[in-house]
């Protein structure tokens, strides 16, 4: 019977034109787990598909990383008036290849009376939440490592795991730098992912689910920055400056103060251990921006308007993933114009705008949107 399956899925597949690949994803991952299955045990099936999403999570890892530290140069660039990498390869593409290629041949250096074990566990730790964090998104129809139906309340667990990394970081290194780096880190992350946790929660509260995917679907008739009134875009204006100083960026990088603390925390650092912070910020941002693009602008979902079936048609001809990938580059694009935009806070008025100002903002805005959704005043 096995095998008339796979024979069956098979042909269905080869059947179906290259392209609709990119418009449901399922159409390619489901006969290869089917074929798997029919293979070899359901053990090895499962070890083997596992291996498959984790070597894939590795390099999308490596790529987005490299991309987003060129392309934050080249965005530096162009508002300073300048050129940005330029030289190796064409525009540049290649000089964040180049610095990584530099990195992983540096010696690391050893640190005297630091914790080694701690030391050498803390960039880990930091790299194995993204992982975590990043099996959770929705990329794009039929590309979803983990659908949770908690999905929502596993990512903001998960990712509040990272601060122990920058925690053990900072005390672990034995430099009075990089503690008190890595206390400022503890003390803005823990305060921002309040607001965070709010902001999310009030989209929650509108889509009636912690389950990303069904979060997107619930945004099929319209993204929920439209549907949720001024409380979903209150909530999004909150999000973007919250989880831009969660994750220790300009103006809010006061972990990292470099007129202060030199680099903070990852002071001590060298070579590739240096080289796991500085890309984790990076995929820490693309997260953010992930999860932004999913809950309030329709993560794969194409832009609708109402009635208008010729408009609607021709957004629906853009592949699901291409509009995941635009709408989490543009909040990208917005969170690295905060960086080189902004003058730099101090660690009271960092505290003082989380406390005073968005926290209770937040707990406002989350009892408005009850109402509303209790009401049933939303689109």
């Amino acid at each position: 019977m096995l095998p008339e399956i796979v024979a069956q899925n098979t042909s269905a597949s080869q059947s179906v034109p290259w392209w609709k690949f990119f418009y449901d994803f399922s159409l390619l991952t489901q006969p290869v787990d089917v074929w798997l299955k029919g293979s070899v045990s359901p053990f090895w099936s499962t070890v083997i598909e596992m291996a498959i999403v984790g070597v894939l999570f590795l390099l999308f890892y490596a790529v987005v990383g490299l991309f987003l530290v060129y392309a934050e140069r080249k965005v530096c660039a162009f508002i300073q008036n300048r050129l940005g990498p330029n030289r190796i390869g064409p525009f540049g593409i290649f000089q964040t290849v180049a610095d990584l290629i530099k990195l992983l041949f540096k010696e690391l250096i050893p640190i005297k009376n630091a914790d080694s074990f701690l030391f050498n566990l803390a960039p880990f730790i930091v790299i194995i939440v993204n992982f975590m964090v990043l099996a959770a998104i929705p990329f794009s129809k039929g590309l979803h490592a983990i659908d949770f139906n908690i999905g929502i309340f596993y990512v903001i667990a998960v990712s509040s795991m990272s601060v122990v990394g920058v925690l053990l970081a900072g005390w672990s290194s034995n430099s009075k730098y990089s503690l008190i780096g890595a206390m400022r880190s503890g003390a803005q992350i823990v305060s921002y992912e309040l607001s965070i946790g709010l902001a999310i929660i009030t989209i929650v509260i509108l889509a009636g689910s912690m389950q990303l995917s069904e979060i997107i679907e619930a945004q099929r008739t319209g993204w929920f920055i439209f549907k949720g009134h001024i409380p979903a875009l209150i909530a999004f204006v909150i999000y973007i400056i919250s989880s831009t100083a969660e994750t220790n960026r300009g103006p809010f990088d006061m972990a990292e103060a470099e007129s202060e603390l030199t680099a903070g925390y990852h002071t001590e650092y060298s070579g590739i251990r240096f080289a796991f912070f500085y890309l984790a910020e990076y995929i820490n941002m693309f997260i953010v921006a992930s999860i932004a693009a999913t809950l309030f602008l329709g993560g794969w979902m194409p832009f609708h308007v109402g009635s208008w079936d010729g408009f609607n048609r021709i957004m629906d001809f853009i592949p699901p993933f291409i509009w995941y990938i635009g709408k989490t580059f543009f909040i990208i694009w917005i969170i690295m114009l905060f960086k080189w935009t902004f003058p730099r806070l101090r660690i009271d008025q960092l505290l003082t705008l989380e406390w005073k100002y968005l926290l209770p903002i937040n707990l406002l805005n989350v009892l408005i949107m009850a109402f509303i959704v209790l009401m049933g005043w939303h689109f």
